[in-house]
C-alpha cells in the first residue's frame, strides 16, 4: 500500500448481504444495470447473462448509463478505494 493509500482517511462502506458481499451503493447500481439489461445481478448460473460474471468488454453506451446510477445513487467510490473501506456500524 501506498503512502498516499495509508494517509487518506476511510471510506465508509455499508455491505449487504447477496451471496457476495457488496458495498450497497454499489449493489443498487448493479441491479439497476441488470435491470436495465435484463441480466440477473447474481453470480450463479442462470439462463441470462450475470454482471458479475465476466462477459467481454462493457459498451460506451453502458459506461453512461453506469455514471447515471452512480450519480443517482451517491456511488462515489472508486477503485483506489477498495484498500481503504471502513465497515459502518448498524
Amino acid at each position: 500500500m501506498s503512502q498516499e493509500q495509508q494517509n487518506r482517511e476511510p471510506v465508509v462502506a455499508e455491505r449487504v448481504q447477496t451471496g457476495v458481499r457488496l458495498e450497497k451503493r454499489m449493489l443498487k447500481v448493479l441491479k439497476a444495470i441488470a435491470e436495465q439489461k435484463d441480466m440477473t445481478s447474481r453470480s450463479a448460473g442462470r439462463d441470462r447473462p450475470s454482471c458479475l460474471r465476466g462477459q467481454g468488454a462493457i459498451h460506451p453506451q453502458t459506461l453512461k448509463e453506469i455514471e447515471q446510477f452512480k450519480t443517482l445513487y451517491g456511488m462515489t467510490l472508486k477503485a483506489a478505494d477498495s484498500h481503504n473501506l471502513k465497515e459502518k456500524r448498524k
